[in-house]
């Protein structure tokens, strides 16, 4: 455990990073291209849904990591409370943005693919109502971050407003097993056999998935590079105001 909090010391996550992140990228690049080509092109249309089932490559991967965005963001601000380390604070800021666009891109799709199955771009369904809250809440995060100065404070708060939405994240993840009513099919991937969808669409799916958990992981990399930086401008900026 020792060796793993090295990590939090700026100067060590900015040269661990710097050498991820061209491999992280390049993985992202390969899995999601190889993914939604297999996926778009080389799988056949659903025997109810037609072609619209191919949007799951793109509804289901930005579905899971919207919510698993925000538990990342959950433990990298609970570390912060305990630790007080600044990486996991400017770790948990960082993620917020990419959990949104995530999450934004979950409810179009979604929109997309339920219209036609059931004859409306939205329903007030408990799945798809909890992640519209969730998109509220990383919307909330975000203007939190901007609204205080102080970025401990900020970080203190955020903190408490990400223990609250995460709440919503579990519920947009088992709302289903929460509530027996809805329009809202079933998990897709499930560790039943039983209940996962077709091989042909599963294989082309799970790579899909892997490029979005890459990509996530090498735009946090990047955005907390970025924040760390900015920090460090900020405190130069001040350093001169004071000379």
């Amino acid at each position: 455990m020792t060796s793993l909090w090295e990590y939090a010391n700026p100067r060590k996550f900015m040269a661990t990073s710097a050498v991820l992140l061209p491999w992280v990228a390049g993985v992202a690049v390969l899995c999601l291209c190889g993914g939604l080509i297999w996926g778009f092109f080389f799988t056949p249309n659903d025997f109810r849904q037609g072609a619209t089932v191919k949007i799951i490559y793109v509804h289901v991967p930005a579905a899971i990591m919207a919510i698993n965005a925000w538990l990342m963001m959950l433990v990298a601000s609970l570390i912060w409370v305990i630790r007080r380390h600044h990486v996991s604070a400017l770790a948990a800021k960082a993620a917020a943005p990419v959990g949104m666009v995530f999450t934004v891109i979950a409810l179009v799709t979604g929109a997309l693919w339920g219209q036609p199955m059931w004859g409306t771009w939205w329903e007030w369904d408990p799945r798809l109502t909890s992640f519209l809250i969730l998109f509220l809440f990383y919307l909330g995060y975000m203007a939190l971050w901007e609204a205080i100065e102080n970025p401990d404070s900020a970080a203190d708060l955020t903190a408490v407003l990400c223990l609250v939405g995460s709440v919503f994240a579990v519920i947009s993840r088992y709302a289903l097993l929460f509530w027996n009513q809805g329009l809202h099919q079933g998990a897709t991937l499930s560790m039943d056999a039983e209940q996962n969808i077709s091989n042909v669409f599963w294989y082309p799916l799970v790579t899909t998935l892997a490029g979005f958990v890459f990509l996530f992981v090498t735009l946090v990399l990047y955005r907390t590079q970025t924040e760390i930086r900015a920090r460090r401008l900020k405190a130069l900026i001040a350093q001169e105001r004071m000379a």
